[in-house]
């Protein structure tokens, strides 16, 4: 450790105790100095009120937000809401194998680090330091005319170059930094969040293709069997080519459907694969014979109306909000350029010609160096620095209400398609079982003779497309309940439906 020389003890330094005295204030000064940021702000709720299923019945008043740490959502307890077993395990393991999960995992690591390091800014660095030498004069260079050897031992105890932070500039950079760390930690949760919905999506998409898969191979062997039949009827005589070719093409659809769904369950398992950080187990995966509309609960009944507020629950808000606290910061430190700064190199300890008398009394040291650093000018870089951080401070702002708007929109949507899920649901089992009954009438004419095979071909043709898109239908109800768990923040809808309650 480099410092200034030492002073050579003499009879005050007996008082040394009430010369550090001045020191010590220096120091306590240094560490309760002001503070430049400007007052955080952190915008209202730029959306109605409620959050209601539809925009044209929302109040359009700003909401007035009351910051509540202790109210943020503490978690997010997915393993309440997926009622499949299998389902459950294969998010744990995403959540232990994910890249990106420990991707932002170890951001926060190193943003935990780098706090680490504005905040020991705000201390003062104390280091020993031991020196000794022993010289040889030869006797041409000596006054004496004889050879001297000499000798010098020191130790010192003390600070080096501590920055007095009269103007908060330390402990700006100290507050950014932690706003970082809680951003990222936001971060993280939000990307935990995403990858609960994301691989729970990429789970229930496989179990819809399977369940597609085996309606296109039952329709497949059931037209092949039909086809059989014409074509034996056609050989008799007994019915039409045109009957024949329309009895092919059903066949050829059905096995091109078969074909592609079996593509696109190896994709679904890729998929489900890279979420989970490696295989899945075939014991964890979705058959044919599940039931979609049981794999996720149905969530806990939400009001008709919910308030704003509960927006400032989610992650990906909670994250913005911290930015914003950091950009403040920012000015804080931005604004201390523009005044002095003082930094102190002090030291105590003992110096000696003899090592055995290093510790002996009178041989005490001090040495006290302050500096002081004034920008005079500096081609308006000051200026410009303390510009960009209001201008970071303002996109900031932005972002955030950006955050908000849409966090809000995702709401309301998953709310306003929820609304309708069982009538939709109802309606689409309905047209199945129409569609069924149309069939059956239409076997028994054509066996009456009373209708030719081709309505037999067009109710075959209707009753598969409706069972597709029933098929569709509740993976979609499934995949909106997803969403709005996504949307709400996780575990917020038990949360916000019991502060309502």
């Amino acid at each position: 450790m480099s410092l200034a020389p030492l002073h050579a003890p003499t009879p005050s330094s007996r008082r040394r105790p009430s010369r550090l005295r001045p020191l010590a204030a220096l120091l306590a000064l240094g560490l309760a100095g002001c503070n430049l940021a400007p007052t955080t702000r952190v915008p209202p709720l730029a959306v109605p009120t409620q959050i209601q299923p539809a925009f044209g019945s929302a109040r359009a008043t700003p909401a007035e937000v009351q910051w509540d740490e202790a109210a943020r959502s503490p978690g997010l307890a997915w393993q309440s809401w997926v009622q499949d077993e299998r389902l459950r395990q294969v998010l744990t393991q995403a959540l232990t194998g994910n890249r990106d999960l420990q991707q932002a995992v170890l951001n926060v690591e190193r943003a935990r680090a780098v706090y680490g390091i504005t905040r020991a800014d705000q201390l003062p660095s104390v280091g020993l330091s031991a020196q000794g030498s022993r010289a040889r004069t030869a006797a041409d260079l000596s006054s004496s005319g004889r050879a001297v050897t000499q000798e010098q031992y020191s130790v010192q105890l003390g600070i080096t170059a501590f920055e007095l932070d009269f103007w908060g500039r330390v402990r700006n950079l100290s507050e950014a930094s932690l706003q970082q760390v809680l951003a990222q930690g936001d971060t993280q949760q939000n990307v935990r969040l995403a990858l609960l919905g994301d691989t729970t999506q990429a789970w229930l998409n496989l179990a819809a293709d399977l369940h597609r898969l085996r309606l296109a191979e039952d329709t497949l062997a059931a037209r092949e069997k039909a086809f059989r039949l014409t074509q034996r009827m056609h050989e008799l005589g007994a019915t039409s080519g045109l009957v024949l070719a329309q009895n092919q093409t059903t066949v050829d659809s059905a096995r091109l459907d078969v074909a592609a769904y079996r593509t696109q369950i190896a994709k679904d398992r890729h998929a489900l694969a890279l979420l989970a950080g490696g295989p899945v187990p075939e014991a964890w995966l979705p058959t044919a014979d599940d039931t979609l509309a049981t794999t996720v609960s149905s969530l806990a009944d939400v009001p008709g109306e919910l308030p704003s507020t509960m927006l400032l629950r989610r992650p990906d808000v909670q994250a913005a909000e911290h930015r914003l606290r950091a950009m403040n910061a920012n000015i804080g430190v931005a604004r201390a350029n523009f005044f002095p700064r003082i930094s102190l190199t002090a030291a105590v300890g003992t110096a000696s010609r003899s090592l055995s008398a290093l510790f002996d009394g009178g041989n005490g040291t001090w040495s006290f160096a302050p500096g002081l650093s004034l920008p005079l000018f500096d081609g308006g870089a000051n200026r410009a620095n303390l510009r960009v951080a209001e201008v970071d401070r303002d996109l900031a702002v932005n972002a955030y209400d950006r955050a908000v708007q849409t966090a809000f929109k995702e709401v309301a949507d998953a709310l306003a398609e929820r609304q309708s899920w069982q009538e939709r649901l109802t309606a689409s089992a309905a047209l199945v079982s129409a569609n069924q009954r149309a069939l059956d009438l239409s076997n028994a004419r054509f066996k009456a003779g009373t209708d030719d095979y081709l309505a037999v071909l067009d109710a075959q043709r209707s009753l598969y497309t409706a069972q597709q898109q029933h098929i569709s239908l509740q993976l979609a109800e499934q995949l909106g309940r997803v969403a709005l768990y996504k949307a709400l923040g996780g575990d917020a809808v038990t949360d916000v439906v019991s502060s309502i309650q």
